[in-house]
């Protein structure tokens, strides 16, 4: 019987240069870069009111989905690793969108039993009473942009980032449930200015897509969950106005 070759040990530095490659498309490096080359060549990220300007938020939130993407990309292609297998996955697409669909009720129950347990349990986690980027719906092009942003922006790069973020901690940095995890934290503390319990909520979520991407390998039914729930949030804060 032929014993099967053991698998070659990871190095430090490939283990630093996985970190590093996390940390690079992690959004929070690529976010501030943008920030600063625009508010750099004379874009305002307020309004003359005092509130998060509409036009400064879409337009760092696509750009910085095309750069993390972008980066992606050309990290896969540096370590011949591909692309396609990586996020795509070998399973049927159709399957995977189905998947994604069955997940939003899913993804609803998670929100709703997080919030009910702060609510129960430990109620001065709901810090912020109303969601600060509900207040750049203020007309219907407005509306209607944010939700192509929610839906690319959060729905594609997100998941996107999950994928591959999982997919390095999967290769060198132990193992696929630790990026999960990891990245879970990250993707709730991303979301601390819509409160405590929101963070909660949303970290929950990033740990639940993560482990769907951990089992399927595939971005798709994360990303079509992702994007239908953010894309109901807009529709009910635009009906609730």
């Amino acid at each position: 019987m032929e014993l099967a070759p053991a698998s070659r040990p990871i190095l430090p530095f490939e283990r630093l240069g996985a970190l590093f490659e996390v940390v690079l498309c992690s959004g929070f490096p690529t976010q501030l870069f943008l920030i600063a080359v625009l508010t750099g060549s004379g874009m305002r990220i307020q309004t003359p009111e005092g509130l998060l300007s509409p036009r400064f938020v879409f337009t760092v939130s696509l750009l910085d989905a095309t750069l993390v993407i972008a980066l992606i990309v050309v990290l896969l292609r540096a370590h011949r690793e591909s692309v396609y297998d990586v996020l795509i996955g070998r399973g049927r697409v159709l399957r995977e969108v189905v998947v994604g669909f069955a997940l939003i009720p899913a993804v609803f129950m998670v929100v709703i039993a997080v919030l009910a347990v702060v609510l129960t349990y430990a109620p001065s986690l709901h810090n912020v009473l109303k969601n600060p980027l509900e207040d750049m719906l203020r007309t219907r092009t407005d509306a209607i942009v944010f939700a192509i942003v929610v839906m690319v922006a959060g729905g594609v790069r997100e998941e996107v980032q999950r994928g591959f973020i999982v997919h390095r901690f999967d290769g060198y940095l132990g193992g696929g449930m630790a990026g999960v995890l990891v990245y879970g934290v990250l993707f709730g503390l991303g979301h601390f200015e819509q409160g405590y319990d929101a963070s909660l909520a949303t970290g929950a979520l990033g740990i639940l897509w993560g482990w769907v991407y951990l089992r399927r390998r595939s971005i798709i039914a994360p990303v079509v969950s992702h994007a239908g729930f953010n894309l109901a949030q807009v529709v009910k804060a635009v009906a609730l106005r």
